[in-house]
């Protein structure tokens, strides 16, 4: 008997085409994730596809399609053909959306609200950014069927800066076992000189609540000054000193890499420093952990949910404790050893699909 389809799970695919940022990685993730696990469950009365632009790149899925939007719809702004076109062309779908935001005139969606740092990071973000978040947040949380959101502190925000309220948020936590797929381009160790297990790596992003000064403060010591700090991403040497930091010279600009290069990067460096006051998530962290990288953290935000007893904690507001830290992670073989260990267990918990099939069982649940 032929399978009579009565509503298609949309994915939102607004991110595809758009620069890379780790928001955008979890949702490729768990696209992807989500094809594996509908193998299987034909006869649920449900299709599944990813809605995207014309002239986007998507991965070829066995189980997800892939719709375009009408090649006779005049090319219109991203934000525009989030709000307009897609509830419009995709009414009678339950429409899902994994990067933050989704349309406000489709109540049969669920939404992935990663943090609520631009309540709590505001001079993170600037003010039209903040305000045009905040907005959509508010009818989002309230309007949406499900917020799905990526940790218990996530969540305990959301509900604090009345985003929605906590029975319709449901925690998916992040995987990060595809960089355990990723083969490893030692390149950058070449180019920038670096000698295994005497560098520590961190983002380069001059967002308040990354806190990378800290991290330049401490690698201005003399204790570590045959030690480099290696800064991966976009912001440069220029961007922090038009901030008023004093960048030392063992403070290495890596710029923006390929995954094979971080890949790279983090199996041969002594530990990954990760600051940050706040967090919704932090994925650096525990795909270092995947790759035997030790961790260096600060305790904020989801930083203990999601690294648990594997890192050593600094406080994020001492030079000082980061320096000792960071020479403990790199020079204390058993202390080092130890956290290697833990890393690879700390991470093997937290896997694409888990986390796929909680977001797979919960919106066909809604969905119905």
């Amino acid at each position: 008997m032929k399978t009579i389809v009565s509503k298609t799970i949309a994915f939102n695919g607004k991110f595809f085409g758009a620069g890379p940022t780790g928001v955008h990685r979890v949702a490729e993730q768990l696209v992807a994730a989500t094809d594996g696990l509908i193998t299987g469950q034909a006869g649920n009365g449900l299709d599944y596809a990813v809605v995207v632009r014309n002239g986007v790149e998507v991965p070829s899925y066995r189980n997800i399609s892939c719709v375009r939007e009408n090649p006779r719809v005049r090319k219109i702004h991203r934000i525009a053909w989030e709000q307009l076109y897609l509830p419009m062309a995709r009414r009678k779908d339950f429409i899902l959306n994994l990067c933050n935001l989704g349309p406000l005139f489709h109540r049969d969606s669920a939404t992935m609200i990663h943090d609520a740092q631009v309540y709590s990071a505001p001079e993170s973000y600037s003010l039209p950014f903040r305000l045009w978040y905040r907005f959509l947040f508010f009818f989002i949380g309230k309007r949406h069927k499900i917020i799905f959101t990526v940790s218990e502190f996530s969540k305990g925000e959301l509900v604090r800066y009345g985003v929605a309220n906590a029975d319709k948020i449901v925690v998916v936590h992040n995987g990060c076992d595809h960089v355990l797929q990723v083969r490893p381009d030692e390149g950058k160790l070449a180019a920038l000189r670096l000698k295994p297990r005497r560098y520590v790596l961190a983002l380069a992003n001059t967002q308040k609540h990354k806190n990378i000064g800290i991290l330049i403060k401490a690698f201005a010591s003399a204790e570590l000054k045959d030690i480099e700090l290696v800064l991966f991403g976009a912001a440069t040497r220029g961007d922090f000193e038009n901030l008023g930091h004093v960048v030392p010279l063992n403070v290495r600009f890596a710029g923006r890499i390929t995954d094979p290069e971080l890949v790279g990067l983090m199996v041969n460096a002594g530990a990954l420093a990760f600051p940050s006051l706040t967090e919704g998530f932090g994925l650096p962290p525990l795909e270092a952990m995947a790759l035997g990288c030790p961790v260096v953290a600060a305790p904020f935000g989801a930083l203990p949910e999601v690294c648990g007893e594997a890192a050593l904690y600094a406080d994020p507001f001492s030079p000082d404790a980061w320096r000792q830290n960071i020479l403990t992670a790199l020079d204390d073989e058993a202390v080092r050893q130890s956290l290697i260990s833990a890393g690879r267990r700390q991470a093997d918990g937290f896997t694409w699909k888990r986390a796929a099939r909680h977001l797979f069982e919960t919106v066909n649940a809604a969905s119905r």
